[in-house]
């Protein structure tokens, strides 16, 4: 198992800065983000000496690049909000592997027009569901064309809001480029270390032989995001369970401080990592 960490956790606008930031605070990959190229995190464009300079980057420092985030609102209610998102993402995907990875991840999204992280009632609409298959359909062929897979982390806030519906969209659109990422944070807010465990469990259980990466951030006790290390959940006992369904994919932390880095590093590690 690789241990990562978001490249925007650390400051910088080079490939080469954000990279060295992660191995020096102890971690072997990125999930590298554009905004660490000084770009928007969904560019219009990109240069070859662009894509050149994150897998060089990655040569000088060893630091892998785990996927690179291509994440939009794949069920936003504007069809021409969805077709510039798919249209970034198509980049993406096209430069993938001259970045040095094979993953591109991405988020599901929601009714909400303003935040692709926020809530909406219709999410649950056959609605939301049918324009996702669809989104996720033309994304999948595109990857499936550059043999690149794309890494979908179920979030409590988007259309995809657990492992039952993750497993219902890794059925329903049968594409061997679709996987999951994994975080064991998305699967409550507010639950004990029994119903905890058991969300874990049944999420493995549920999505293990598509799991190929997972995330690493904590919940405080009354719902709200923490650093790995500094909450309730049990990361030994998900990385036990990871490992039981034979994953050996990267775990990559995120929603700390860039001065925290090291600190999480070692405490994964300690916890099986």
């Amino acid at each position: 198992m690789r241990l990562g960490v978001f490249a925007k956790t650390f400051a910088g606008s080079d490939p080469a800065t954000v990279m060295g930031a992660a191995r020096a605070a102890g971690f072997d990959a990125v999930q590298y983000n554009m905004a660490c190229s000084g770009l928007a995190a969904m560019p219009d464009d990109l240069t070859a000496a662009q894509v050149a300079a994150v897998a060089a980057a990655s040569r000088a420092t060893g630091v892998a690049v785990a996927a690179v985030s291509g994440t939009y609102n794949m069920i936003h209610p504007d069809p021409g909000n969805r077709a510039v998102g798919l249209r970034r993402l198509s980049l993406l995907i096209d430069h993938a592997a001259g970045m040095g990875t094979g993953m591109v991840t991405l988020c599901t999204g929601t009714r909400d027009a303003e935040d692709q992280w926020r809530h909406h009632p219709d999410n649950a609409s056959p609605e939301a569901w049918r324009d996702l298959l669809e989104e996720m359909g033309k994304a999948c062929a595109l990857a499936e064309a550059r043999g690149v897979v794309l890494g979908v982390e179920p979030e409590l806030a988007n259309v995809v809001n657990g492992a039952a519906a993750a497993r219902r969209m890794l059925d329903e659109v049968a594409s061997s480029a679709l996987v999951i990422v994994l975080d064991p944070a998305n699967l409550f807010e507010v639950a004990d270390g029994a119903e905890r465990r058991r969300l874990v469990e049944e999420a493995v259980d549920l999505l293990g032989d598509r799991i190929a990466m997972a995330h690493a951030k904590d919940r405080h006790a009354d719902g709200r995001f923490a650093t790995a290390g500094k909450g309730v959940i049990d990361f030994a006992h998900f990385l036990a369970v990871l490992r039981g369904a034979g994953f050996d994919g990267d775990l990559v932390t995120h929603g700390l401080a860039a001065e925290e880095a090291a600190g999480v590093a070692a405490f994964l590690r300690e916890a099986g990592a």
